[in-house]
């Protein structure tokens, strides 16, 4: 798949789910897949989160993860959400940083947009803005930003390095990278791979760990850490790799604590323009 079909895919995606969820159903299964248990959604946000944020953005969530509370935000810092869907992410930065910090959201689809003014205008949170645009060319200037926050967002770009080079242009000296994403770690078989992927919602495909970090320190980043929090097992992903005709018990060995989602993190030294 090109850079330009997984763009496309991608936005369709995310297009619908936010359709899905401005007419009052759940998205992509999240309500509902949070309610049984799924391993890749359940149990990201505390009870507590929950209720600072319309029901609609918490429905709108596709992420993997939690980065508003790992990224440890703090009053009076500028944030950015890379990918910031229906906007629950923003949200909760934006109380966190309040009342002189900022939270800003980017996402390319109209209707995550739409979606996401209309969760802002209902949580009554001032301090936020949402841009129109793609996480591989960021509209905001060079040394702008205090802390990237991402959930789920950067493992679907086909062109992490470009995201990465923009994520260092756009942060402060000492500014923070903390984003939770999807990662692989040790070799599997690709089409193993692949299906993997698939089940989990990349459409692009999820880094290796070691390449993750690679791509980092390439971009300029330094003190570079990835923190599995959530380790996908086989057994998780069963049902829907048997509807894809592969014999998971002879895969077992192969996928098992391979896949996971992680909380990466970086910082853009201080000595940096």
């Amino acid at each position: 798949m090109s850079k330009i079909d997984v763009k496309e895919a991608v936005r369709e995606r995310y297009s619908q789910a936010a359709l899905r969820v401005s007419a009052g159903s759940s998205c992509c299964g999240s309500s509902a897949a949070r309610d049984h248990g799924n391993p890749i959604t359940s149990n990201l946000y505390e009870g507590g989160q929950a209720g600072e944020v319309p029901e609609e953005a918490m429905l709108a969530s596709l992420g993997c993860g939690n980065p508003t509370t790992l990224a440890q935000l703090k009053p009076g810092e500028i944030v950015l959400d890379l990918g910031s869907g229906g906007g629950i992410d923003v949200l909760l930065s934006a109380r966190r940083v309040a009342p002189n910090g900022k939270a800003y959201g980017l996402d390319m689809t109209d209707e995550m947009l739409a979606l996401a003014y209309e969760n802002q205008r209902k949580a009554g949170v001032e301090n936020v803005e949402f841009l129109k645009g793609e996480i591989e060319n960021i509209p905001m200037p060079n040394n702008s930003v205090d802390v990237i926050i991402s959930n789920c967002v950067i493992n679907l770009s086909g062109d992490k390095d470009k995201v990465l080079s923009e994520a260092f242009r756009v942060l402060k000296p000492g500014g923070r990278f903390a984003v939770s994403d999807v990662v692989t770690r040790g070799d599997v078989p690709e089409v193993v791979r692949r299906d993997m992927l698939l089940w989990v919602g990349c459409i692009a495909g999820a880094l290796r760990d070691d390449d993750y970090s690679a791509k980092l320190a390439k971009a300029g980043f330094a003190d570079i850490s990835i923190e599995p929090t959530r380790v996908y097992d086989i057994e998780d992903a069963r049902a829907f790799l048997v509807g894809k005709g592969i014999d998971v018990d002879a895969i077992a060995s192969q996928v098992q604590g391979k896949f996971m989602s992680a909380f990466v993190r970086a910082v853009k030294p201080k000595s940096s323009n």
